[in-house]
C-alpha cells in the first residue's frame, strides 16, 4: 500500500513564483501593417472565441471580426507584440472631431490578464485624445465590460450586434 498523495493546492498568487507568470515589461505599441491583416482577423477570431461562443456563434462573427488590408491601409489599426510576435490590438474611429471610437480591442487568450489589454487601451486614449477628442466610445463583448470599468469607462447604453440577430452589447464611454 503506497503512501496518500500530499493535497497540492494552488500558490496563492502573491506567493506564486514568478517564472509562472507572465508579466511582459515593455511590449512593443506600434502601428499595425496592411501584411498583417490575416494575423488581426485570427487574433480576434481567437480572442472572441475564448469566452467560450459556440461554433456556430463565431461563425456569425466571422466577417465581422475579419480585418482586411484596406482596413489597416486607410485607418488607425495598433498592434502589441511581444518578442516579434503580435498578440494584441486595437482599432479606432473618429465618430466626430470630439468623439472617437473604439472599433476593435483584442488580446491572445495566453495574454489577457497581463497588461497588454489596458496598455492597448491607454495607448488608444492618448491617441484619441492628442487627435482632439474628449471621449472614447467603446461597443463591448459583455464578457470585456469589467474590464473597460475597471479602465474608468461608464456605461452609455446598449446596440445591436451587427452579427447576431436580437443580440444587445454595452456601451460605454471613457472621457479623455
Amino acid at each position: 500500500m503506497s503512501a496518500p498523495r500530499p493535497t497540492i493546492r494552488p500558490a496563492h498568487p502573491a506567493i506564486r513564483p514568478a517564472h509562472l507568470t507572465i508579466r511582459p515589461a515593455h511590449p512593443v505599441i506600434r502601428p499595425a501593417h496592411h501584411t498583417e491583416a490575416s494575423r488581426l482577423s485570427a487574433l480576434a477570431l481567437h480572442a472572441k472565441a475564448h469566452w467560450g461562443y459556440s461554433p456556430a456563434f463565431m461563425q456569425a462573427c466571422r466577417a465581422e471580426l475579419t480585418v482586411s488590408s484596406e482596413q489597416i491601409a486607410q485607418g488607425i489599426f495598433v498592434v502589441a507584440e511581444i518578442a516579434q510576435d503580435v498578440v494584441g490590438f486595437y482599432a479606432l474611429l473618429a465618430a466626430a472631431p470630439d468623439e472617437w471610437e473604439l472599433d476593435a480591442l483584442f488580446v491572445e487568450p495566453a495574454w489577457i490578464r497581463t497588461g497588454i489589454g489596458r496598455r492597448l487601451l491607454d495607448h488608444a486614449r492618448i491617441g484619441a485624445a492628442t487627435a482632439g477628442a474628449t471621449s472614447l466610445v467603446i461597443q463591448a463583448d459583455p464578457n470585456a465590460a469589467p474590464f473597460y470599468l475597471a479602465a474608468g469607462a461608464l456605461p452609455n447604453g446598449m446596440r445591436p450586434s451587427a452579427s447576431i440577430a436580437n443580440r444587445l452589447l454595452p456601451v460605454f464611454r471613457l472621457a479623455l
